[in-house]
């Protein structure tokens, strides 16, 4: 058997190749990313940092602060001679990424460069005067994933609050919307619902890389957790633009690898099943994923019954665009339903610009609801991350989707035209 398998081996070298050297079978086995996209990061390398020099600069960051080659933002900024960088500000999961979701963050030092690291994911969340004491300058380098309940935007906005207090500068290094900068999904948010998770009047979906979130906050003056336009600071702000970059480019497209923006969101792709699962996720009756392998994939009942065939079958009935749904059956190795068997749905995305993101979550209750009424799903957990009271009352009175769909999208196009004003692509 062995000196067969060494024959055919030479059999194969000894045929000849046309058309192509060996270099070009590697290529067509492995093809090299091209990087399509410089980030804010780059293109202030590019610049020798001439907006940093001789001033006192903290950093707002975590692993995703990365530049082509995987070095990191802290030790680039760091080891520049021309700039100063004096201390380091971690938002929820560190600066370097060592903490794990929801846990609170103590202030420490970094211990490559021996910087303080002052935390924003604790008791406080919003730099303090002390924090900012000596530093002329803020800059913001993190990846987002362009869906409004998750906290590193959150953080930004924040730290832009407190530098316009204290009259301090604050650079955000622009990075893409892996989801593109086109889709726009949800109702902004109500007075009732301002959280940390939903810390301003922006849809769930908002279709804005950071750097031009960033300008809207500003220049509508939406800064301040509730903040009615207009009524707010504004600060002194600098966005760093990328190169290469256009609205209708997803991650993959750029050529940049991905680094995971949390534990939960490996990949890029998976920025576009957190939109899909992130509102039902906070239900205690509903698994995500999150513990398994498929984070923000799955859907699946944790107390009562629910057969995962028909489930998808009812799913796939309402012909969503660009989503599939597949049955599937899985054990989460921790968080909610731990050890324990569900069945439930894994979502298939065959189309992301088309998919309707954030309709998944309601259209899932639905069918769980009509499937097993008896799933007692407590609505009142996902009002803020919703960021309306009525979406979720109107949702409970017959948790049919088409009750509240106009409602979901009535601020879409309003808000488009609004932050148009604010495109920097």
């Amino acid at each position: 058997m062995k000196r067969l398998y060494v024959l055919s081996c030479i059999v194969w070298l000894l045929i000849p190749v046309t058309g192509c050297s060996a270099g070009n079978i590697n290529n067509q086995i492995v093809e090299k990313k091209s990087i399509t996209v410089k980030t804010g990061l780059e293109v202030l390398k590019e610049q020798h940092f001439s907006c940093l020099e001789g001033k006192r600069v903290g950093l707002i960051t975590n692993p995703t602060g990365v530049d082509n080659n995987m070095v990191s933002t802290i030790d680039i900024l760091f080891n520049a001679p021309n700039v100063n960088l004096v201390a380091l500000y971690g938002p929820e999961h560190g600066v370097r990424g060592d903490i794990h979701a929801g846990d609170q963050i103590a202030t420490q030092t970094d211990s490559l460069t021996g910087l303080p690291v002052y935390s924003l994911y604790g008791s406080t969340r919003k730099p303090t005067p002390g924090m900012l004491q000596g530093i002329d300058v803020l800059v913001y380098d993190i990846q987002d994933i362009g869906s409004r309940s998750f906290t590193y935007i959150s953080t930004m906005g924040l730290a832009m609050e407190a530098c316009a207090e204290q009259n301090i500068t604050f650079i955000v290094l622009d990075r893409p919307n892996p989801l593109g900068g086109l889709k726009v999904e949800g109702c902004v948010v109500e007075d009732e619902c301002f959280t940390f998770v939903s810390q301003y009047r922006i849809p769930y979906v908002y279709g804005l890389t950071c750097g031009e979130l960033a300008l809207l906050l500003n220049g509508e003056r939406m800064l301040g957790s509730g903040a009615r336009p207009g009524e707010s600071l504004r600060c002194k702000l600098q966005v760093i633009p990328m190169e290469g970059w256009s609205r209708d480019m997803f991650y993959e497209q750029t050529g940049l690898q991905w680094i995971a923006s949390s534990p939960h969101i490996p990949q890029a792709i998976t920025s576009f099943f957190y939109p899909m699962s992130g509102i039902a996720g906070d239900l205690e009756q509903v698994s995500v994923g999150v513990g398994y392998t498929l984070p923000f994939q799955l859907f699946a009942p944790v107390d009562g019954h629910i057969s995962a065939e028909q489930l998808a079958a009812n799913l796939n009935a309402l012909a969503l665009p660009g989503i599939h749904f597949r049955p599937i059956y899985y054990r989460p190795f921790y968080s909610r339903g731990q050890g324990s068997a569900l069945a439930g749905v894994q979502v298939h995305l065959t189309d992301p610009a088309a998919a309707p993101l954030t309709d998944v979550n309601f259209y899932v209750m639905q069918e769980m609801h009509r499937l097993n009424p008896q799933i007692g799903f407590s609505l009142d957990r996902i009002t803020k991350v919703c960021g309306s009271p009525y979406i979720t009352a109107k949702f409970a009175e017959r948790y049919l989707f088409e009750d509240i769909k106009d409602y979901w999208y009535k601020d879409a196009e309003s808000f488009k035209t609004l932050s148009a004003r604010y495109y920097l692509y």
